[in-house]
Parts: structure tokens; C-alpha cells; sequence
């Protein structure tokens, strides 16, 4: 009698189960897709990108590792189209959409400012010799032009000058690293 009275539980409690379990599994759904507030993005590149800041260039960028936004998977290696557009103190990338598995989507996320610094190619030691060299040769010729002859003070002048115009003027770019992420604020 008490085996009789057992068997009919199950079946008083299964037409009430399938309400409950979607509002469950929406719910954390709902709670995962929200959890995910940042993008890590690479670039495709294996070298070192140099941007000029005040140009819009159209980059496409990939999901370094998977994350949940708004509902939707992005696996690593998604990539993320956009552009980096000029803002004051550099660039900010904003990304436009989604493309994966052949399909493309909208996404509207963008990037904190990406600071501009002075070119490190211009700013090199390589770079700064030959400004000094520069610098030399031309109190040399100024010396001897307008003075009494080259002396080893025109020259040093020279030298020095040449180095803090070549600094001085380096023209300042945003740098982006291989491997180093972008992080993306999704809107």
C-alpha cells in the first residue's frame, strides 16, 4: 500500500516541473549574460602597430578569450570589426560588429582612450645619434660659415641641438602590441 502511494508523487508533480524549470534556466541565463562587462581584444597582427592619431583607420580585431555579452557567445578567435577613431589624447577603438562562422552581427562596445606617446622609433638611440650627428655637422658648417672656423664647441652646440629638435619634434603615436589586449566596454 505504502509502494502504491508513492508511485502516484511523481506523477501529481510532473505537470508543475516544465513551469518551473524554464523560469529557472531563463533566469540564469539573464544573470550570465549580464555578467560579462569587458571584450579582451587582440590584434591579427604579429608585429607592432603604429597609428597616427589623428587618422580613422578600420581594424578588425579578435575575442582573446570567450566571454558572454548580452546573451550572445563569443568564442576566442571571433572577430570584432570597428575603427579606431581620433579622440582627444589618442584613439579609441568602437566596434561596429561581430563576424563568426560566417555570419555577421552589430555590436556597439568601445575601447578606453588609447594614449598617444612620442614614436619610440624616432626616440631610439639609433634615431637620437643620428640627430646628434646631424645637429654636428651642421654647427660645423655654420662655424666655418659665419664664425672663425670649425671649432669643438660649434660642433657639441650643434650636437645638442640636434638631439632636443629631434625629440622635440617626434611625432607621437598610439602603439598596439601583438598579444597585448584591448579591452572593450560593451554599450
Amino acid at each position: 500500500m505504502f509502494l502504491k502511494t508513492m508511485s502516484f508523487v511523481p506523477l501529481l508533480l510532473a505537470p508543475l516541473m516544465p513551469l518551473a524549470v524554464p523560469t529557472i534556466a531563463a533566469a540564469q541565463r539573464t544573470a550570465q549574460a549580464r555578467s560579462a562587462v569587458q571584450i579582451p581584444v587582440v590584434t591579427q597582427s604579429d608585429e607592432t602597430l603604429y597609428f597616427n592619431p589623428d587618422t580613422t583607420y578600420s581594424l578588425p580585431l579578435v575575442v582573446e578569450s570567450a566571454v558572454n555579452v548580452n546573451g550572445r557567445n563569443l568564442p576566442a578567435g571571433t572577430v570584432i570589426q570597428g575603427r579606431l577613431e581620433p579622440v582627444e589624447g589618442g584613439l579609441r577603438y568602437v566596434a561596429t560588429g561581430i563576424e563568426a562562422g560566417g555570419l555577421t552581427e552589430p555590436l556597439a562596445a568601445t575601447s578606453v582612450v588609447l594614449t598617444d606617446i612620442k614614436d619610440p622609433r624616432e626616440t631610439s638611440t639609433g634615431s637620437i645619434a643620428g640627430d646628434a650627428a646631424i645637429g654636428a655637422a651642421g654647427g660645423a658648417v655654420i662655424g666655418a660659415v659665419l664664425g672663425d672656423g670649425i671649432s669643438l664647441l660649434e660642433i657639441l652646440g650643434g650636437a645638442a641641438t640636434g638631439v632636443v629638435v629631434g625629440n622635440v619634434t617626434a611625432q607621437r603615436v598610439v602603439i598596439l602590441e601583438p598579444n597585448e589586449p584591448v579591452i572593450l566596454q560593451p554599450q
